[in-house]
């Protein structure tokens, strides 16, 4: 073994090793941070792996590393860019992007060794069966990954809406044809036709596209959490492929987190991927107050922000319940502003994080610690659950369908069996929200005709900073 060569294992080994505690650091919002940190340094170390390994390579121009490097900063910028300028609200069609820009890298690794088969030495990087099926593999998820993810990037922001034939079972049909279409390239390339590689391209696209199109807002955080686990198979091909160590064992760990993250979000909103794929969309076609599935509201408690205000000054403990309707308001900063206060005045406070509240896993947790909540006061659901028959205020910020009792009392909703937030038993509930449109579910909500229930509307940051204003009127912080 060369001395480059053995710089480049020992860089690629603590690259790894690295990128397993990052991975493992981002469980808890405390070492999420640090291990984001980790991660990056994991990742700029496998970039110098690459640029020590090719200037102990035969053949290779200045133009090349020149390439590498603008490649590298420019990568790096927009990247850094990307991570600042993203409100927390787009943080899952960031994601979808970044996946989609995983799966496009690996397919064009995998495009460019099989047009371009890089030598060393005598032997070809790409040779045999196993690099072919790679080359195959790659290209395959990859293709599925990069449609897929920009599908559901501009589903998510709005830009794109789901066909009406593509709702039919028509569908199926297609994406079988698709799916077809891709396996017959795949024999064409394995028997060493280069026009099989052109098709597999175009069918796994396409497939990509059929397969994500169909799914509704509700469901697609989950298939975004499933094209991450593709990025990660298509990247761990593209090391077969290339011959990188540290790329197979890398997209390994990113499939199979991914994967995991996908099995928890589909047990948070009690929904199969099978029927996440092939089911529809949740709660489809459901329109007007409280939707079509479950009738209008017939009685509504509402109050003002002065009635929420007196009631928490003579609370003991609240729990504060955080969707994605304070995401949209950008309103934590105020949030935390109004738990200080009521902090200050004796009073405990808790916030209830169910694993799909906002629109992804982790969603909230983020969102809370950009504005200094301390994560002991973050508790997950199975924590929280048995606590609010003892809690006297619970303050709902833009959830619906976590808080929706219809989950355990009725059998005939969309939504029933799925693990909710039993907020129904606190002594009094209060609800912000702009409206009495339905969530994702596109069901009614029985938690908001409740009779300790009272709903405040507005927008969750003006409510907020109202509720302070009156907090503050009444001496709460100031006691003591």
């Amino acid at each position: 073994m060369t001395f480059t060569a053995l710089i480049k294992y020992s860089i690629d080994l603590i690259a790894v090793l690295l990128l397993a505690l990052g991975i493992k650091g981002l469980s808890k919002v405390r070492s999420a941070r640090e291990a984001n940190r980790l991660a990056a340094i994991a990742i700029g170390l496998a970039a110098i792996g690459v640029i020590i390994n090719s200037l102990g390579s035969d053949g290779v121009s200045i133009d090349a590393l020149i390439w590498i490097l603008l490649g590298t900063i420019l990568g790096g910028s927009l990247g850094m860019i990307t991570a600042k300028k993203v409100p927390m609200t787009a943080m899952p069609e960031t994601v979808a992007l970044f996946n989609g820009c995983g799966g496009m890298s690996s397919l064009l690794v995998a495009i460019a060794v099989a047009l371009f088969p890089v030598k060393t030495g005598s032997e070809e990087i790409v040779s045999g069966l196993v690099e072919d099926i790679s080359i195959a593999i790659s290209v395959f998820v990859g293709g599925i990954t990069f449609s897929g993810s920009i599908i559901a990037m501009a589903k998510l922001q709005g830009w794109l809406s789901t066909p009406k034939w593509m709702q039919s079972k028509l569908r199926h049909a297609i994406n079988s044809a698709f799916a077809l279409l891709a396996l017959i390239a795949v024999i064409e390339l394995l028997k060493g036709g280069i026009n099989g590689l052109w098709l597999l391209l175009i069918g796994s696209i396409l497939l990509g596209i059929g397969v994500t199109l169909p799914i509704g807002g509700a469901d697609m955080p989950v298939v975004i959490s499933l094209l991450n686990s593709y990025s990660g198979v298509a990247a761990s091909a593209a090391g077969f492929v290339v011959g990188s160590q540290l790329l197979i064992v890398a997209g390994a760990m990113v499939g199979a987190a991914g994967l995991i993250l996908t099995q928890v979000m589909c047990d948070g909103m009690n929904r199969s991927l099978v029927s996440v794929l092939f089911g529809g969309a949740l709660g489809a076609g459901a329109v007007g107050v409280g939707g079509d599935k479950g009738g209008e509201y017939i009685n509504i408690t509402s109050c003002t922000a002065e009635e929420c205000a007196l009631t928490l000054e003579a609370a003991e403990r609240v729990v504060i319940v955080p969707g994605y309707g304070l995401a949209v308001a950008q309103a934590q900063h105020t949030l935390r502003e109004v738990t200080r206060a009521l902090e200050a005045g004796g009073i405990e406070v808790n916030y209830a994080i169910h694993p799909v509240a906002g629109r992804m896993p982790g969603h909230m947790n983020v969102l809370l610690a950009e504005a200094d909540v301390p994560y002991e006061q973050l508790k997950e659901m199975d924590v929280i659950n048995p606590e609010f028959p003892a809690t006297d205020v619970v303050l709902v910020l833009g959830a619906n369908d976590v808080v929706n009792p219809q989950a355990k009392s009725n059998q005939n909703s969309p939504l029933y069996g799925m693990p909710v937030l039993d907020v129904q038993e606190a002594r009094t509930v209060f609800v912000v929200k702009r409206g009495m449109s339905a969530g994702y579910s596109g069901i009614k909500n029985d938690l908001f005709e409740l009779d300790n229930t009272s709903m405040v509307f507005g927008d969750a940051k003006k409510v907020l900073g109202d509720l302070l204003v009156e907090l503050k009127e009444l001496g709460v912080g100031r006691k003591g």
